[in-house]
């Protein structure tokens, strides 16, 4: 390996740390405080995604595969926050709004796009004003916050 390889292998930021922790983070807390606010059958909620209604009756592998599905949408989240900001510095530099609407950002492709286009079996929305605020403000804390921060603290 030349000198100049190692230079760049050096140089090249690493991926892989700011989109994990921002994923597990915000993965966490936003499972965490689902438990809270819906009870322990939330993972099967979140694979009936994938499964439809009947993940509700499905046992422990559903149960895990919800958790799976949960972090999973978190990294791709925080994925996407990150190969953005490799174009849009502000990402990094601001990252206490950008991260607050970027949590509204991924509340709306959630219930917008992704909900409707998956097998979940019931029909999301219309949210009265109390579900609106508190979805939309638990997106913008526990999972836009975490997210920015971990891609401003962990990136090169």
């Amino acid at each position: 390996m030349s000198a100049d390889a190692i230079v760049q292998n050096v140089r090249r930021p690493n991926a892989l740390l700011p989109i994990l922790v921002g994923g597990v983070v915000a993965g966490s807390l936003d499972l965490t405080s689902a438990f809270i606010t819906y009870g322990w059958g939330v993972p099967r909620g979140i694979a009936s995604g994938l499964l439809g209604s009947r993940s509700f009756q499905g046992g422990l592998t559903t149960w895990i595969l919800g958790v799976f599905l949960q972090y999973f949408i978190a990294s791709s989240a925080a994925a996407i926050y990150y190969v953005a900001s490799r174009k849009l510095e502000f990402l990094k530099s601001h990252f206490l709004v950008c991260g607050l609407f970027y949590g509204i950002a991924v509340f709306l492709v959630l219930n917008l796009i992704v909900l409707p286009l998956s097998a979940f079996p019931f029909k999301a929305g219309p949210f009265t004003v109390a579900q609106l605020i508190q979805g939309l403000l638990v997106h913008m804390v526990l999972i836009g916050l975490p997210i920015s921060y971990s891609v401003c603290r962990f990136s090169a």
